[in-house]
């Protein structure tokens, strides 16, 4: 396993040094000191040293530097070495001893690969669901959900340290938001660890539903979708499109799942994770949101999602086919599209 472990890690830094300046500056350093932490193993409330922090960085750059041409290692398990993507293939042989692998493609085309301990795996009609805990090889991207060759995969510990960085920007800033009301739900300031676990816990089901959202997305769209992202640029109309692709799968399946769970924390919780592209083109969520905040009922919400799913597929619908009829030059045509049709 350790041998197993080393050959992860090393193509996880093959493939953050080749996608790492992606990131814009800030992103970049909020990504590295969350790494830093995990690598080193320090405590979630552990303040990290700016002095141990900088050599570290420049370790790590070096690095790169150093095997940013390299090529993924195929991964030895059992006098066999497999491809680093053939994720089924490895998990067959992991999966019995207790670990759980991912080798895919996560956002932009960025390879992203983890080795963990496994905590649960159950079959999710045609998918197998994973849910994966301690983790022993990562890479910069460290998505709390993912969905890879028929797998859906749930990283405990990757969604804890996800909290724990929101629990530090409420105290950085302190306003009055969706996020301070999540976290009032908890005792952080008596009590973060207990908190943290039974948020995290609460949190599993939301990412959860998300990704089966995106399974009934995916099955929807159909494989046009996929090619379509496959050939969009980076531009302002692939980040659009991937919004539309998540509204459909928030209304499809995460969104019922909060209304009927009725989760004050969870909600709160939702509504502060929403990315600003998907608060520009989706407006009337937010404005449900308000009236939740203010009536304490959920009716609002309640009532614009079926509407909402129904309007975001037509309108994915759409977006395949002006893909289609403009090819190379549909960027432009597909954000005018999508801005015509904010709900």
């Amino acid at each position: 396993m350790k041998a197993l472990q080393n050959t992860v890690q090393r193509n996880c830094h093959i493939s953050d040094a080749q996608y790492a300046g992606n990131y814009t500056l800030c992103i970049y350093l909020l990504k590295m000191r969350e790494f830093y932490r995990w690598e080193s193993k320090q405590a979630y409330g552990t303040s990290i040293s700016k002095e141990a922090l900088g050599p570290w960085l420049t370790q790590r750059e070096q690095l790169w530097d150093e095997v940013e041409d390299n090529a993924f290692s195929s991964l030895g398990i059992n006098n066999q070495q497999i491809d680093p993507f053939e994720t089924r293939q490895v998990n067959q042989r992991l999966n019995p001893q207790g670990y759980v692998y991912s080798g895919g493609y996560g956002l932009y085309g960025k390879p992203v690969f983890f080795l963990a301990e496994l905590e649960q795996s159950q079959q999710l009609d045609d998918f197998t669901l994973y849910i994966a805990g301690r983790e022993l090889a990562r890479d910069l991207a460290a998505p709390p959900g993912m969905i890879q060759d028929q797998c859906v995969f749930i990283r405990r510990e990757s969604l804890r340290r996800f909290i724990w960085e929101k629990v530090e920007e409420s105290s950085w800033h302190k306003q009055e938001n969706p996020l301070a009301r999540a976290l009032a739900c908890y005792d952080f300031k008596s009590n973060p660890d207990d908190s943290l676990e039974r948020m995290t816990d609460m949190e599993v089901d939301t990412v959860l539903h998300h990704e089966i959202g995106e399974i009934k997305a995916g099955q929807i769209l159909g494989d046009d979708w996929e090619l379509m992202l496959i050939d969009l640029p980076r531009s302002q109309a692939e980040i659009m499109v991937r919004a539309v692709r998540d509204n459909i799968a928030d209304a499809i399946s995460t969104l019922p799942k909060l209304i009927n769970n009725e989760e004050i924390s969870q909600i709160h919780f939702y509504f502060a994770n929403l990315s600003s592209m998907r608060k520009l083109i989706f407006p009337s969520l937010m404005d449900a949101y308000q009236h939740w905040l203010k009536n304490k009922n959920t009716s609002a919400i309640k009532k614009l999602i079926n509407k909402a799913e129904k309007h975001w597929i037509e309108l994915a619908q759409t977006i395949m086919q002006t893909h289609k009829k403009y090819g190379n030059n549909s960027p432009a045509h597909i954000e005018a599209l999508i801005k015509n049709n904010y709900f």
